[in-house]
């Protein structure tokens, strides 16, 4: 229970790896709010975690609305008193080939994957310098934000500007004894990689249902795509104290896809 008393909001946990940290820190004592744009997923995973005793808020908020963010971080510390994590863990991704990318397509991933991640870690940070304790905050990278792929511009785009936001995030908030830090999956089997195994299919990049996780799994060198679960350990190195000298850093948690 190495996180009791430790109350931390997660983006996008009512499914995926978002879910699976939440379900790990809450193992571990923490309060955690389940915040997501879907709020009958939230619930239903705030319910389902909070069966067993544990404390778990569900919060809907949609990422790119600073209001939206503001709201849910008073109504967390209205409920647990603070806010010691945050982690901008909300995302999307709607491939298309690089010639084909339409203004829409760009702003849409964008404004969702690195606008959400700005203004998350402005309005946590902004909270957590009123307690004046200091805290976490904890963004989702990508092997797409260390490599580009064609059919993901936006996408890599998007989360380079993640490691830029996580570098600049540490420089102006290491004087409030605020931490910002990533971590950086491969390719994990979640529904967004379901939805990227239809959208892949639609536009003729693969022709059978798999056929795109396998192709990117290929060159993993342990073997296979990463669980969500797989994720959740590091997520929860970086929430503790154990992590509490590092900053600016992101961690890859890919399998040994990307070896730099």
């Amino acid at each position: 229970m190495r996180l009791s008393g430790k109350n931390i909001i997660i983006t996008g946990s009512a499914q995926g790896i978002g879910l699976a940290i939440a379900e790990r820190l809450i193992s571990e004592g923490a309060n955690v709010g389940i915040a997501d744009k879907n709020f009958a997923a939230a619930q239903a995973a705030a319910t389902k975690l909070s069966s067993s005793g544990a404390n778990a808020l569900a919060l809907e908020v949609d990422v790119t609305q600073r209001e939206q963010l503001q709201a849910i971080i008073q109504q967390f510390v209205g409920k647990f008193g603070s806010l010691d994590c945050f982690f901008n863990n909300a995302g999307l991704n709607v491939p298309m080939p690089f010639l084909e990318v339409t203004e829409s397509n760009w702003d849409l991933i964008m404004k969702v994957n690195s606008l959400g991640v700005l203004l998350g870690t402005q309005e946590a940070a902004k909270q957590m310098i009123a307690q004046g304790n200091g805290g976490k905050i904890i963004n989702t990278a990508s092997i797409a934000g260390r490599e580009g792929y064609a059919d993901f511009a936006p996408y890599s785009a998007s989360k380079f500007a993640v490691v830029a936001l996580i570098q600049a995030g540490a420089r102006a908030l290491a004087s409030h004894g605020i931490t910002v830090n990533g971590f950086s999956p491969g390719v994990v089997a979640t529904p967004l990689w379901d939805q990227l195994d239809k959208d892949l299919m639609n536009m003729g990049a693969s022709s059978r249902e798999g056929e795109a996780l396998e192709a990117f799994s290929q060159n993993i060198l342990l073997g296979r795509p990463a669980s969500p679960k797989d994720i959740a350990g590091t997520a929860f190195f970086l929430a503790s104290s154990d992590s509490d000298y590092m900053t600016g850093q992101i961690v890859a948690i890919d399998g040994g896809m990307v070896l730099v």
